[in-house]
C-alpha cells in the first residue's frame, strides 16, 4: 500500500483509521483478526509511532477494534452471543473495576506490542475503556507508571530457595533470568543506566541474588560490585538492541536482513578500499555473510567474562582492582 504523506487532505491518522475501516468493511480482516499494530502501521504508512498509536486508539473508541492480553490489538465482535433472557444483568462498569493492577498490567501490554513510545495515559484509559483522567486516580502520571511497570515485569521470575552449588552456576542463572525478562519486556534495558540506576524492588531481588553468590570468595566490597555491575551490564547493554531493532524496522519498514542488503554497496567501497585489510579479510571468510544472534552473543559474552573472571573469584589476591 502507498505510504500516506502529510501533504494536504485529512490528518494521517485518520486516512490511517479510514484504511483499516475499509478493510474491517470488505472482510479483509475478520472478526478475531489481529489489526496491524503500532509498529506495522508506522512501517506501512510511514508516520511516527504516536501517530500510528492515535489511529489505533481512534479504532478501539469507535468500537471497531479491541485489544486482547496476551494477544494485541484485534478487530472487534467476537464474543458470543449472550443467551436470550428477560432480565439481563447490567454491562460491568468498567470504572468500578479499574484497579492500579489492571492499570500497570494494560501498561505492560501496551509497551509489549507496541513499544514504550506509544505508551501514555490516555492510550492506557482508551484501552480499559474508561475516562482519559481515571487513571490518574491511581498514579501521578506516565513516568510513575513506568516505574511500576517496570517493578512488576522485574518481579515476574525469582529464584530457588535451593541455590545450585557454587558462585558460577548462581551468577548464570541469574544473568540466564535477567536475559529472558528483558527478552519479554524489551522496553525494560531502555529505562535505566549504568550511573543512573532504575531502584525498583523488585530489580533489586536480582542484585541480590547476584551479590551473594559472589560473596564469601575475599572480595572487597568495591571488587564485588564491580563485578556484578560489570555482568550486569553484558546483560542489559545486549538487551538494549533488542527494542532498538524493533524500533528501527519500523521505522524503515526493513528488516535486519533487508537493511543489510540495501548496505552492501557500502559495505563492499569499505572492502574494496585497501584502507581496512583485516576487515575486509575477516568479512571476505564469512561464506553466507555474518549472522549477528543476540541470544547466541549473550551467552558468548557470559561464558567469556565468567572464565575471565574465575581466578579472581577463587584465587584472591591473583588480580587487582585498578586503582583511579
Amino acid at each position: 500500500m502507498t505510504k500516506a504523506t502529510d501533504a494536504g487532505g485529512d490528518p494521517p491518522y485518520l486516512r490511517i483509521v479510514a484504511a483499516i475501516r475499509r478493510r474491517i468493511a470488505d472482510g479483509e480482516l475478520a472478526p478475531g483478526d489481529r489489526v496491524p499494530s503500532t509498529r506495522q502501521i508506522a512501517g506501512e504508512w510511514g508516520v511516527a509511532l504516536a501517530t500510528a498509536t492515535k489511529a489505533l486508539t481512534t479504532l478501539r473508541l469507535e468500537g471497531l477494534v479491541e485489544a486482547r492480553p496476551r494477544i494485541g490489538t484485534v478487530v472487534a465482535g467476537t464474543a458470543p452471543a449472550a443467551p436470550a433472557r428477560r432480565r439481563t444483568a447490567p454491562a460491568p462498569d468498567p470504572e468500578r473495576e479499574l484497579s492500579l493492577d489492571r492499570i500497570v498490567r494494560t501498561a505492560i501490554d501496551i509497551a509489549d506490542t507496541e513499544g514504550l513510545p506509544a505508551l501514555s495515559m490516555r492510550g492506557v484509559a482508551a484501552r480499559l475503556g474508561v475516562a482519559a483522567m481515571s487513571p490518574y486516580r491511581y498514579v501521578p502520571g506516565k513516568d510513575d507508571l513506568i516505574l511500576l511497570m517496570a517493578d512488576t515485569a522485574f518481579g515476574e521470575a525469582s529464584y530457588p530457595s535451593d541455590a545450585p552449588e557454587g558462585w558460577r552456576p548462581r551468577i548464570e542463572l541469574g544473568a540466564r533470568t535477567l536475559w529472558a525478562l528483558y527478552r519479554k519486556h524489551p522496553w525494560l534495558a531502555q529505562l535505566g543506566s549504568l550511573t543512573r540506576p532504575l531502584l525498583v524492588p523488585n530489580l533489586m531481588v536480582h542484585g541480590e541474588w547476584m551479590l551473594r553468590a559472589l560473596d564469601g570468595h575475599g572480595l572487597d566490597p568495591a571488587e564485588l560490585f564491580d563485578i556484578h555491575v560489570l555482568l550486569y551490564s553484558h546483560v542489559e547493554g545486549l538487551a538494549v538492541h533488542l527494542e532498538r531493532e524493533a524500533h528501527a524496522a519500523a521505522a524503515t519498514g526493513q528488516s535486519e536482513d533487508q537493511w543489510m542488503d540495501s548496505r552492501t554497496p557500502a559495505l563492499q567501497e569499505l572492502v574494496q578500499s585497501g584502507r581496512f585489510p583485516t576487515f575486509a579479510k575477516v568479512v571476505g571468510a564469512f561464506g553466507d555473510g555474518y549472522d549477528l544472534k543476540l541470544d547466541a552473543l549473550f551467552a558468548f559474552g557470559l561464558k567469556a567474562l565468567l572464565d575471565g573472571l574465575t581466578p579472581l573469584v577463587e584465587g584472591r589476591g591473583t588480580v587487582g582492582r585498578p586503582v583511579d
